[in-house]
Formats: C-alpha cells, sequence, structure tokens
C-alpha cells in the first residue's frame, strides 16, 4: 500500500497547478518544503487497513491545487521561520481539508472530484465518510505531536467552524430569504476559516507577534472568500472539463450562492418564481439550468461575483502590506489574483 500511494502522490510538486501561475511558481520556490510536506503525508496516510490507503490514493491522483498547505509553508517562510515544524502542520492542513472534501462529496451526492469520479461513487457514501474521519484524526495528532497549544488552538478551532458553516450552508440550501450577509457568513465559515489558519500558524511557528499573526489571518480569510466567490461564479461559467466537476450542480443542489442571490434580487416576477420554483421548491426541468445561465447573464451576476472576489483579493494584499518585500510576499500576493481569475 505504500508503495501505490508514493507512487500517486511523487507528482505533487510538479502537476497539481498549470505552470506559469503564481501557485506553481511558489511551490517551485518551496518546492524542498512542499516535498517534505508530501512526504509527511504519504506516512500518515499509512493504515494496515487496506481501503484507507486505497481510497486516500484515489483522491491525491486526482491532484489538487494544494493551495492551504502551500499557505502555511509560505506563511512561516515570510516570518523568517527555518525549523520543520511547518511541514507537518501543512500536512495538518491537508489533512483537514481532505476530510471536509470527502465529507462534502457525500453530503452533496457528488460523482465528479476534479474531474474523476468521486470517491463516494468509487467506494461508496459510507467509506467515504469513515475515511474522512480517520483523516480527521490524524490531523489532530498531528496539531498534537507540535506541541504547541496556540497550534492547537487555531486548528481546532477551524476544524469546529468548517463543521458550523456546512452546516449553515444546510441551513439555507433552497432557502431565498437568504441574504448577502447570512451568505458571507457561510463562505467564511466553510472556506475561510481553514484557509485564515492555514496562514496564521504559519506565523506562531515563527514565534510573530500577535500583530503579524492576526496579518496572516486576515489575509487567509480574505484569500478565502475570494476564492469561494469564484468557485460560485466558475459554477455557472466554467468549461465542465477544466472545472473538474458537473457544471451546475450548485443549481440542481439548490445552493444559494452569490450568483443566484444577485440574480434573484434583480429579477421582475417572472424570474423569481422561476428562482422559487427550482431552488426553494426543488422543482428543476432538462431546461432550467439554461434558463438560470440566461437570468444568470441578463443581470451580470457573474461580473459581480468576480468584483467582489476582487474586492476581497484587494483586503487579502493589503493585509501583507507590513511585510518584508521578497519573493515569497510578492508570490503571496499574486496568489490573491490568481484565486479571482482562475478558470478551475
Amino acid at each position: 500500500m505504500d508503495g501505490l500511494l508514493t507512487s500517486e502522490t511523487d507528482t505533487l510538486v510538479a502537476s497539481d497547478v498549470p505552470a506559469g501561475d503564481a501557485l506553481h511558481r511558489l511551490a517551485a520556490l518551496l518546492a524542498t518544503d512542499l516535498a517534505a510536506t508530501n512526504a509527511a503525508i504519504v506516512a500518515r496516510m499509512a493504515s494496515e487497513v487496506e481501503l484507507i490507503p486505497h481510497l486516500a490514493a484515489h483522491l491525491i491522483a486526482a491532484g489538487g491545487k494544494r493551495l492551504r498547505p502551500l499557505l502555511t509553508l509560505a506563511s512561516a517562510r515570510l516570518c523568517g521561520y527555518r525549523g520543520e515544524r511547518h511541514v507537518q502542520l501543512a500536512a495538518c492542513v491537508e489533512f483537514i481539508h481532505t476530510a471536509t472534501l470527502l465529507h462534502d462529496d457525500v453530503v452533496d451526492e457528488s460523482d465528479l472530484r476534479r474531474g474523476l469520479a468521486s470517491a463516494n461513487a468509487v467506494f461508496g457514501n459510507k467509506a467515504s465518510v469513515l475515511v474522512g474521519d480517520f483523516l480527521f484524526a490524524r490531523a489532530f495528532e498531528l496539531m498534537v505531536a507540535d506541541g504547541s497549544l496556540d497550534v492547537l488552538r487555531i486548528l481546532s478551532n477551524a476544524s469546529a467552524t468548517i463543521a458550523e458553516g456546512e452546516v449553515l450552508q444546510l441551513s439555507t440550501q433552497n432557502d431565498l430569504r437568504t441574504d448577502i450577509p447570512r451568505y458571507f457568513k457561510v463562505i467564511e465559515g466553510k472556506t475561510a476559516a481553514l484557509f485564515a489558519a492555514a496562514c496564521e500558524v504559519g506565523a506562531v511557528v515563527a514565534g510573530r507577534d500577535a500583530a503579524a499573526c492576526a496579518a496572516l489571518s486576515s489575509y487567509g480569510t480574505a484569500l478565502g472568500m475570494a476564492f469561494q466567490l469564484v468557485d460560485d461564479a466558475l459554477d455557472y461559467a466554467a468549461d465542465q472539463a477544466e472545472l473538474g466537476k458537473t457544471v451546475g450542480d450548485d443549481f440542481r443542489e439548490g445552493k444559494l450562492t452569490y450568483p443566484v442571490l444577485i440574480a434573484f434580487a434583480a429579477g421582475d416576477a417572472q424570474e423569481r418564481e422561476f428562482w422559487r420554483r427550482t431552488i426553494e421548491g426543488g422543482e428543476q426541468t432538462d431546461v432550467d439550468l439554461s434558463t438560470a445561465l440566461r437570468l444568470i447573464e441578463r443581470h451580470d451576476a457573474i461580473g459581480q461575483t468576480i468584483v467582489r472576489a476582487q474586492n476581497f483579493a484587494r483586503d487579502a494584499k493589503h493585509a501583507l502590506a507590513s511585510f518584508p518585500d521578497d519573493p515569497v510576499r510578492g508570490l503571496m500576493m499574486e496568489a490573491a489574483d490568481y484565486a479571482v481569475f482562475r478558470r478551475h
């Protein structure tokens, strides 16, 4: 099993992001740290229970941006850290993220993850949930092994906040009474909280003061908000092959995302009735997604979503103003722009 995992994860550093973008260059700059993180992930995924490494290998084979562990590595280096604790914590962050993906795909009944069959589609819901639990347990082992109560507090709080965000999203699903502030609360919980924690622990291991920790947390929060807004836009505007999942999934699941909220608020009575039938009532025909796309385009909902994402990206870059102008800082600022202008 270990050989299977190693062979499928050896390409993590080189192939997870397209050549030339900010993440690729950040990964190249931190190649040694990222390779060590990869090794830590592989080691901690090992288990005598055969299904666990098999399912984990399936996830890794699907690839991914590895943005969250990169943020931990980059934040630590930005703060002048030269030890090794950040590597184990980057692996911890990736375990938390991967566990949430496993659980999310079960909740959303997703068939695709990064262009491949999702783990729940291949191995079943029960196995996906339980392996997700296993990865959460591994994450907490890494937190405890680090020995810092601050690290444990930050990452455990983020784990709880992610769960709260997912539950809040479930409670707002199909509910057109959801407003923009409540939507932002959902995405801050389910997405931005882990971005913030990933960045903040990098400052903590470097022994930086509260101001530096808060600045990196703010950077992560704003970056996460921008990232999720663009995810929501891509669900209605992306090429399915590039996106790696089925376009329109959010619509079919009745999720209240920013483009829908904009289109609903700007729509006339007939358009609002369409959204009530399809989102609140869950009554959808084969042509309804095309209608939804047309209404979203009519009210420039994607354009408005991208503008909000750009505002968060700007906030993320401003949060780094107090740090020295070096290559890591420059690429972290470029990562904020990448979060907005990516196509998948």
